[in-house]
Parts: C-alpha cells; sequence; structure tokens
C-alpha cells in the first residue's frame, strides 16, 4: 500500500510531486538499490517523521524561509554567510564583553576606594575579592552555565514555557551551593592564618568576608537571570542594566568614603548594594512583561527532576572553577620559590592586563555557548558547526590584535600601572609571554562555549583538570625550581593552556554535530512532554 504523506512534510521536503520509491532514492543520496525494496520506504518514513515534527515547531513564516533556504544553491555566497553569523554572534557578545567589563570593574572601583583607606584595608579588599570571592565566583558562574545549556537547547525548540522552569531549577540549585559555601567567609580569618598570612591582615580580611556574605549571595540569582535573557539574545537590557549599576557603584563610592567616612565595611556594602541592584534590574524586566513567552510564573513543577540539574550544573562548576583561579595559582606559586617584591609585582600587572582582555574571550564563550544551543534545539546541525568556525575565527582575531599591540608597546605597557622603573623593566621580560597567552586564551574560551552549548561539562572538567593540574601547574613548578624563574612557571602553565587547546580542538573536529542536535532536540522533547 502506498504511503500516505502529510501534506505538510510535503511542502518543507520540496518534493512533493516524486513518487515514493523515487524519493526514497534521493534521500539515500542516489544509492537506493532495487534488490533491497524495504531500504526506500525506511528512509521514506523515517523522512516523513522528521519533517512533520519540524512542521510542528515552525510558524507559517518559518516554513516560507525553510523552503526558500533548500532552493538556494549550494555554492551559497560564503561571505554573505560569515556576515550573517557574525552579526548573530556580536549581538550577543558585544553586550556580554560591556556587562562582564562592567561588573569586573566595580570590583576595581571598590578596591581603588579602599587603597585610600590605608594599606592594610587594600590589603583586606584585595583578598577578599581576589581570593575567596574567585573561588565562589568561578563555581557559582560555571553551575549557571547548565542553564545556559538548557535554556539555549529549549530556545531553538521553541519550547519557550521550559525556560521559567529551568530558571527557578537553577535558583534552587545554586542558592542551596551558596549556603554551602558560606564557611569560606564565615571562617576566612582563621582559614588566612593557616595559610600564613599576617595576623592583622587575616583578620581585616575576615572582617571584609562577613560583609560581602550579601554579595556572595547574589550570583545565584545574578549569573542565572543573565543567562536565560542571554539563551533569548534579549542582550540589549543586560548591557543597560550592568551599566547603570555601574554608574550608581561609583557614585555611592566616592559618597560612602569621600563624604560618609564610612571605611571599610561601607565600601564592602556599596559592592554589594550593586550587584543587588543588577539582580533586581534583571528580575523586574523579566517577570513584568520582559519575556511573555518563556516567562508564565512561579511552578511548583521547578521542584522537580532537580537531580539530573544539579548533576549537569556541578560538572559546569568544576569546569569554570578550574579555568577561573588557573593562572591566579601562578602569582601564588611565585611567591613562594621567590623572594623578589619587584617579580610578583610586575606578574601582579601582567595578570591584571590578561584578566582585563579576559573579558572578550569571555563574552566570545557566552555567545557561542548561546548560538551552538540555540541551533542544536532548533535540529539545524551545519548551522552549529559553522557557529563554531565563525566564533572561532574572530576571537582568535581579536587575539592577535592584542598580541600585535602588546608586542608594539611591551616597553611602555606597564607604565599605565606603575612609575617604577624596575618594575616597568620586569614586566617588559614578560611582556612576550603575555602576547602568547592571549591569543592561546582566545581559542580556548571559544571552545569551551561549544561546550556549553552541546551540554559537554563533565567531559570539559576531566579535561581541564588533566590540562591545568597534571600538565601545567606541575611543568610550572619544575621549571621554577630548576632556576627558570617567574618565566619558567608561566611557560610551564602555558603548556597545559596548549594541551587543554589541542584536546578540545580534536574534540570539536570529532564531533557528529548531527548526532547531538538530535539528542538536544530528543531532550527538550521529553522534558516538554513531562512538563505538559
Amino acid at each position: 500500500m502506498a504511503q500516505r504523506r502529510n501534506p505538510r512534510a510535503q511542502i518543507l521536503s520540496g518534493v512533493e510531486d516524486k513518487p515514493p520509491r523515487l524519493e526514497g532514492k534521493l534521500l539515500r543520496g542516489g544509492r537506493g538499490r532495487g534488490s533491497q525494496p524495504d531500504a526506500p520506504k525506511m528512509g521514506i518514513i523515517h523522512h516523513d517523521q522528521q519533517q512533520e515534527e519540524e512542521a510542528l515547531i515552525l510558524s507559517s513564516s518559518d516554513q516560507t524561509q525553510h523552503f526558500h533556504c533548500h532552493q538556494q544553491p549550494k555554492d551559497s555566497n560564503l561571505i554573505s554567510k560569515v556576515w550573517v553569523e557574525s552579526k548573530k554572534l556580536w549581538l550577543i557578545a558585544g553586550p556580554s564583553i560591556f556587562s562582564r567589563l562592567a561588573m569586573f570593574s566595580m570590583t576595581t572601583i571598590t578596591q581603588s576606594f579602599a587603597g585610600h583607606l590605608g594599606d592594610l584595608n587594600l590589603a583586606a579588599i584585595s583578598i577578599a575579592t581576589t581570593v575567596i570571592i574567585s573561588i565562589t565566583f568561578g563555581f557559582l558562574l560555571g553551575m549557571a552555565s547548565a542553564l545556559e545549556t538548557l535554556c539555549g537547547q529549549a530556545y531553538g525548540a521553541k519550547q519557550y514555557q521550559m525556560l521559567g522552569l529551568y530558571l527557578q531549577r537553577s535558583w534552587i540549585v545554586l542558592f542551596i551551593c551558596s549556603i554551602l559555601l558560606l564557611p569560606l567567609f564565615i571562617f576566612a580569618a582563621p582559614l588566612l592564618k593557616f595559610m600564613g598570612q599576617p595576623t592583622e591582615v587575616a583578620d581585616q580580611t575576615g572582617l571584609v568576608a562577613i560583609w560581602l556574605i550579601p554579595f556572595h549571595l547574589s550570583l545565584p540569582f545574578q549569573f542565572t537571570l543573565q543567562r536565560f535573557l542571554q539563551s533569548q539574545l534579549k542582550t540589549a537590557v543586560i548591557a543597560w542594566v550592568c551599566g547603570v549599576a555601574l554608574a550608581v557603584h561609583a557614585l555611592i563610592s566616592w559618597i560612602f568614603v569621600y563624604k560618609l567616612r564610612v571605611g571599610i565595611v561601607g565600601t564592602a556594602l556599596t559592592l554589594d548594594f550593586s550587584w543587588w541592584l543588577t539582580v533586581l534590574g534583571f528580575f523586574v524586566y523579566v517577570v513584568y512583561g520582559g519575556c511573555p513567552l518563556s516567562w508564565t510564573g512561579f511552578s511548583t513543577k521547578a521542584f522537580s527532576e532537580l537531580w539530573d540539574f544539579v548533576k549537569l550544573s556541578l560538572a559546569s562548576g568544576v569546569m569554570i572553577l578550574l579555568e577561573n583561579i588557573y593562572y591566579r595559582t601562578l602569582i601564588i606559586v611565585s611567591g613562594y620559590l621567590h623572594n623578589t617584591e619587584t617579580a610578583v609585582d610586575a606578574l601582579s600587572i601582567c595578570m591584571s592586563i590578561f584578566g582585563w582582555e579576559s573579558m572578550i574571550p569571555l563574552g566570545f564563550l557566552a555567545a557561542t555557548g548561546v548560538r551552538v544551543a540555540n541551533e542544536l534545539g532548533a535540529g539545524n546541525a551545519k548551522d552549529a558547526k559553522f557557529a563554531t568556525i565563525v566564533s572561532v575565527i574572530t576571537s582568535l582575531a581579536v587575539g592577535i590584535l592584542f598580541w600585535l599591540i602588546i608586542m608594539a608597546f611591551h616597553e611602555t605597557l606597564a607604565m599605565i600601572f606603575t612609575s617604577s622603573s624596575s618594575v616597568i623593566t620586569m614586566v617588559n621580560k614578560y611582556s612576550t609571554l603575555l602576547a602568547f597567552t592571549i591569543p592561546l586564551n582566545c581559542i580556548q574560551p571559544v571552545l569551551s562555549g561549544v561546550a556549553v552549548g552541546s551540554g559537554w561539562q563533565s567531559v570539559m572538567a576531566f579535561v581541564n583538570i588533566g590540562s591545568y593540574y597534571l600538565v601545567g601547574v606541575p611543568l610550572g613548578v619544575l621549571f621554577g625550581w630548576l632556576q627558570f624563574g617567574i618565566t619558567g612557571i608561566w611557560a610551564g602553565m602555558l603548556c597545559g593552556t596548549v594541551v587543554q587547546t589541542l584536546i578540545l580542538t580534536v574534540v570539536t573536529m570529532k564531533c557528529k554535530w548531527e548526532i547531538e542536535a538530535r539528542k538536544a532536540r530528543s531532550y527538550i522533547s521529553n522534558e516538554t512532554a513531562s512538563y505538559q
């Protein structure tokens, strides 16, 4: 009996005028054989089912667009495709970079104002933000990337109601984890004393850490709300909220320090207030009409199936945490191997430059994660692969630009931070390593973004552990003890980054994009069925 074709699937396939057996041969690339009569029929059934699923989720305008896409010649203009994909990429990456720079600048402003309160207060706020906060920040940021995977794929599959459910699950999981991390703040003083910090510095840092607990508790909501909006391409509101919060933070920091003279506690409170201000801005936008399709109100179903989200979130947390603190260990290790204050100061300046520049590839990490997740959720395997290629090339081009800048101005690079001739000379010595570190760290975040978009966080966690802490750090310590100094430590850790980049490149090149797209669609379909 002839197959009864779905007319909507016929329109999408563009082959409604062909007999079933001929269509089956076309689907098999023209390799159908008359001695295997069942093979074309199986191809027809599979093709019909796939096309019918697409027809159910595409609107009428999307169907028309899909039809025209099939009519385009295979040799379509590559430059035009790259341009379109680049616009989509920068639509996410641009506001993401700006928002990261804005939030990073808040901490820098707080440290700058704390410096006017004395060296002890500056040391306290610096240790609290660069050591304690960096641990919880990196872990919770990584956990939030699990939401980026799920929301991105659900948005691509047009299952918008699932985004709000995923958001609420992420609030529950991340807030519980933030509570479990509170001992780092409560017992900061004894922990720092145990690590060898002077008593005065440890006690003052412990005081600052206690007053930064509200800042820490804002992270689960700030990170998740931002990724919720980002996955829906609502990036302008992210940039506006973060920009306003930065301006407010600068103003209230000046008032608290210079006018009210509230001391180090007041300085910490300004950081708390500014981060909660961004949370309030995002929350009001989401709940009060900014996301009518994806936010349908609070649901008790958010408490179901939490364990699957926990597993993905923990893997994501480990992945990003290991990346976040990797090069920070360079300063710690150098402090033990060398008793040279000038060298450590120069290294700190290099890491500051690296930290500011890293906001750009981290923005591409977010953009790549969203683009890959959106395309996989929509079942567009080739588009996901193309988005990855364009993102890698774009991020690498930015890295090469900064490489050129550092190599061109290596002799005067440190004058922005210090007037000490010995430190400037030492930074000049390290500038070549810094220049080559930046392009490498422009490729790796993009490949990490592919992992986030595809849900490979657990694989990435193992890659990071092996590359960073079984290769990079041991090599760095070895080179340091072999009298190569800080240059040797840095070069060893750079080897870890090279190993990680090579592994991720191989994994990405071997990726079966069609299989990943089917897995994403299947997961979202199952989740949607259980939600209904």
